[in-house]
């Protein structure tokens, strides 16, 4: 039962995008249209649940026993470099139309905030490798989930009769927001099993 909370807490009272605040580049750059927001998560999904548990590994079999711990944000950009090259990779291959569609986002994987700071905070919190695979798991679902609802309201609103002066950023910013309070309601519900 304490996996399954790991997962829904990352998915939706700790969400990545809308309560950590991580992620926020890619979110707003790759939620115009909704196919891009689901092959974006979709990357992302992969890369943060593979690094996670790369990270780990790196950590406890390597950081940790020969006190490198210092070298830990430095070892775990590396380790998700590598992830995203294997991704770009794999998705060039697998759908050139979707490699084309990402661009530039797909290399910029790496420097998504939250795909470094996932494993970073999986470390801080003492998980093992399941716990720790479970938690990039639903993080990145958590960061696709936020991804394609707004990519879904960020469509509507392209029809929508929205006031000159809110058209563009102004709308868009004030529906992140209204939308990160709304997934704070959601505090709380992790510390139901305990």
């Amino acid at each position: 039962m304490g996996y399954l909370f790991i997962v829904l807490s990352a998915v939706l009272v700790n969400n990545v995008v809308f309560v950590r605040i991580l992620g926020m580049c890619p979110f707003m750059g790759t939620s115009k249209k909704l196919e891009t927001a689901i092959g974006m998560g979709l990357a992302t999904t992969f890369v943060l649940t593979l690094g996670s548990g790369a990270s780990y590994l790196i950590d406890h079999y390597l950081l940790v026993p020969f006190d490198l711990t210092y070298l830990r944000a430095l070892a775990f950009i590396v380790v998700i470099a590598a992830i995203v090259q294997l991704t770009e990779l794999i998705i060039h291959k697998v759908s050139p139309l979707l490699y084309q569609v990402l661009g530039i986002y797909l290399p910029l994987i790496t420097t998504n905030c939250a795909v470094l700071g996932i494993p970073l905070l999986s470390a801080e919190l003492s998980y093992d490798l399941l716990e720790s695979l479970l938690f990039g798991f639903g993080s990145s679902v958590g960061f696709t989930f936020a991804l394609i609802l707004f990519a879904g309201l960020r469509e509507r609103m392209d029809g929508a009769d929205v006031p000159l002066a809110l058209r563009g950023v102004p709308i868009i910013m004030m529906t992140a927001g209204f939308m990160s309070l709304a997934f704070m309601g959601f505090a709380g519900l992790d510390r139901f099993h305990h």
